[in-house]
């Protein structure tokens, strides 16, 4: 048996979470989250090729938030399994010998090809493709691009589009995960938990700004400066030669982190467009209700806040024929006026790729970048309740990223 945190089907407590949102401190974490601490079976071994793993830290992302506070949209359904221990964000010890890949899935790093000897240390790639799944590729597989697979309800597993969403595999909310050698990068002697565990992270950031493909001297806006924001920032200044990135950011010590990893400019979000319209000489209109937007503006934004709001403030500042990147959990609506009048570009960004080795790019970031202090605070698994209500008020509080210790008594 092994202590783990488990989401589970609950009609009545999706929906007063889903009524409460974020107006009752305390209660998404309290009464109402369809979350509880237990013991559960050891996730078994599906295959050849999986192996065991004890999360050292364990992350808690946005998308963990929306789906405790019932703002996860319904389309994910089919895509996941219950219950379920959450935690995709993982750094751990791997417990079992991993032989070398006698063919390693297409765009997968070279590393792949090496085998792992038990008590390496690594990092997650959490998405539950073809290949940890035992089924021939498919035609995005194939590809080396896992993060569009098309089979992540088959196989050797329970439907599970990501490891913290499929019932089989157990979480990094958990002492024990089993992952596939497709999955697992084994991390530097030298890179601490504490930046490791932010690699998943920075893989998905990466990825998104390679999906921006942002050319040089053009300007970009991020809308939201939490961990993605602010990591999107990051592989922005590291892999593009941007002219400028402004950041919409609501909190103080966002703010300070924003102009430590290179924001040419930190605003808040009430003065978001107009000083977009300065920068970019853009002109400033004002309808007869709703918000002002630009005729001009950035090239390129990123919606990092999953709000609705920050997608509405991206889709009005962008220049006609600009790109708009969801690098974060898409809030639930907005007015998509501006997309069609405007022509722009609507892209999605999800999880990372193998075939841009977007893992290995994260792992150098985790390394170089300015990141001590960006891991907040962590909790053992017997103060989830804690650990959840700061993971809310993280921003509020100056708080980024919060994780679990599942290790920790």
């Amino acid at each position: 048996m092994t202590l783990s945190l488990e989401l589970y089907r609950s009609t009545s407590r999706y929906l007063a979470a889903k009524a409460v949102g974020g107006r009752i401190p305390g209660a998404l974490a309290g009464p109402i989250a369809p979350l509880r601490l237990v013991n559960r079976d050891e996730p078994r071994l599906p295959a050849a090729g999986w192996a065991r793993v004890r999360p050292r830290l364990a992350g808690i992302c946005g998308s963990d938030l929306a789906t405790l506070s019932g703002q996860s949209s319904f389309y994910f359904s089919p895509l996941v399994s219950l219950p379920f221990v959450p935690g995709h964000e993982v750094v751990g010890d791997l417990l079992d010998d991993l032989e070398p890949a006698r063919q390693p899935a297409p765009g997968a790093p070279a590393s792949h090809v090496d085998g792992l000897a038990a008590g390496t240390r690594v990092v997650l790639d959490p998405v539950l493709s073809c290949g940890p799944r035992g089924v021939a590729p498919c035609p995005w597989c194939a590809q080396g691009q896992h993060s569009r697979c098309d089979r992540v309800t088959v196989g050797h597993v329970a439907p599970g589009l990501q490891t913290g969403y499929c019932a089989d595999t157990g979480g990094g909310w958990g002492r024990r995960l089993v992952a596939h050698r497709d999955q697992l990068h084994a991390v530097p002697d030298a890179l601490p938990d504490e930046r490791a565990v932010l690699v998943e992270p920075l893989a998905c950031a990466v990825h998104a700004v390679r999906r921006a493909d942002i050319h040089a001297g053009q300007s970009v806006l991020l809308v939201g400066a939490g961990t993605v924001g602010l990591f999107t920032l990051l592989a922005i200044r590291a892999l593009t030669q941007a002219a400028s990135v402004t950041v919409v950011a609501k909190h103080d010590r966002q703010r300070e982190l924003a102009e430590a990893f290179g924001a040419t400019d930190v605003v808040a979000p009430d003065r978001a467009v107009k000083a977009l319209r300065r920068s970019s000489r853009a002109f400033l209109l004002h309808p007869e209700r709703g918000a002002d937007f630009l005729l001009g503006g950035a090239d390129i934004a990123f919606e990092c806040s999953g709000a609705s709001s920050g997608l509405d403030l991206a889709l009005r500042t962008v220049r006609a024929g600009g790109r708009v990147v969801l690098a974060g959990l898409p809030p639930a609506r907005a007015d998509l006026t501006p997309v069609w009048y405007r022509e722009l570009d609507l892209i999605g960004a999800y999880a990372s790729g193998r075939d841009t080795a977007d893992f290995p790019t994260a792992l150098d970031l985790a390394a170089d970048a300015p990141l001590d202090g960006v891991l907040s605070v962590t909790y053992p698994l017997q103060r989830w309740r804690e650990a959840i209500d700061h993971a809310f008020a993280a921003g509020r509080l100056g708080a980024l990223k919060v994780a679990f210790a599942p290790q920790e008594d």
